[in-house]
């Protein structure tokens, strides 16, 4: 097998986790190599959930700003390719792109994200992240006082008619679901209303969204609708590589440790694909802590330090004592 070249460390995925990684690991002065095909998770969005930017920024301008900010480090190469497989060899990972090449190093970051499992509506598809939203804690102060939806997609969108109806007057629509008498009381309790008949398509100019098509041949005016999706994992090199996943109320996340490091050593994993919740600064900060994880265990890897402890004369030998 003919490899490209060797680097400290390879991230397969480059969105805000996989790219704010890149940037503390170029800092460290390592050679990274960042993979990806530049289709993340908030491509739909009109703004960048949980990111502190300014208002009018979309997630395209924020994501080309952070890659025209690593490029500049002449230590990391970005590739626009998808990592097709992974393979440990001789305590390297060996990453075969779309392309055929292989890509060996010391380190792997997953950071490829998730995909939301929208429900199959008419109409929905293409208001997501405009007029159909996923987070009543950043969309909802714009909502307050006019009246919103909530679809029963998950078993979090009961909570989530609760969490708006504090806002907004707020209307549950079970899309002919099944809602438990308990969970009926505490929302009528909030003023929630519900909504039994399945939901047959939502209509409006363009991305907005104006009205909302019922199966018992109501139609309702309606600005604005919430749901929390459900959501797979975008590759599969994961579970090949032997990862522990955990199943969630929402979907797949590979199990991470304080440090994000995966089940497997030198595996580890970082934004949308450890959370159930999406969010820019949470995946910015996983990105952050994965960098420095990596950056600590290639500066103190025992084989290192003991070449380092050779042609020092013994400098480095109190940290191989310690990591015996």
């Amino acid at each position: 097998m003919e490899l490209s070249m060797q680097y400290d460390a390879i991230i397969v995925g480059g969105s805000f986790a996989g790219l704010t990684a890149a940037k503390y690991l170029a800092r460290a002065r390592r050679h990274v190599c960042v993979l990806d095909l530049g289709d993340p998770r908030h491509r739909f969005s009109a703004q960048p959930t949980g990111s502190s930017r300014r208002y009018d920024d979309d997630p395209h301008s924020v994501l080309q700003s952070m890659w025209d900010e690593v490029a500049t480090y002449p230590t990391v190469t970005l590739l626009a390719e998808a990592a097709v497989s992974v393979q440990a060899q001789l305590g390297d990972f060996v990453v075969t792109n779309w392309s055929g090449e292989h890509i060996a190093g010391r380190r792997l970051l997953l950071a490829f994200g998730v995909s939301d499992i929208l429900p199959d509506i008419p109409g929905l598809s293409e208001r997501w992240g405009v007029s159909v939203l996923p987070c009543p804690h950043f969309h909802g102060f714009e909502y307050g006082r006019k009246p919103v939806g909530v679809l029963n997609a998950s078993p979090q969108s009961p909570q989530q008619a609760m969490l708006l109806s504090e806002w907004c007057p707020t209307t549950f629509y079970l899309d002919g679901g099944e809602c438990d008498v308990s969970m009926r009381e505490t929302l009528e309790s909030l003023k929630v209303r519900i909504e039994a008949a399945p939901v047959k398509r939502l209509a409006g100019v363009g991305c907005n969204l104006a009205r909302i098509y019922l199966a018992d041949n109501q139609i309702q005016p309606l600005d604005t609708l919430f749901l929390t999706p459900c959501h797979q994992l975008n590759s599969p090199i994961a579970e090949e590589l032997g990862c522990a996943i955990d199943t969630g109320p929402l979907g797949q996340t590979i199990a991470v440790n304080a440090q994000q490091m995966t089940s497997i050593r030198h595996v580890y994993a970082a934004g949308d694909i450890c959370r159930q919740t999406a969010n820019i600064t949470l995946a910015c900060a996983d990105g952050m802590k994965a960098a420095m994880a990596i950056h600590h265990s290639l500066a103190f890897d025992r084989d290192n330090i003991e070449q380092r402890d050779r042609s020092n004369g013994g400098f480095h030998a109190g940290y191989v004592n310690l990591l015996r």
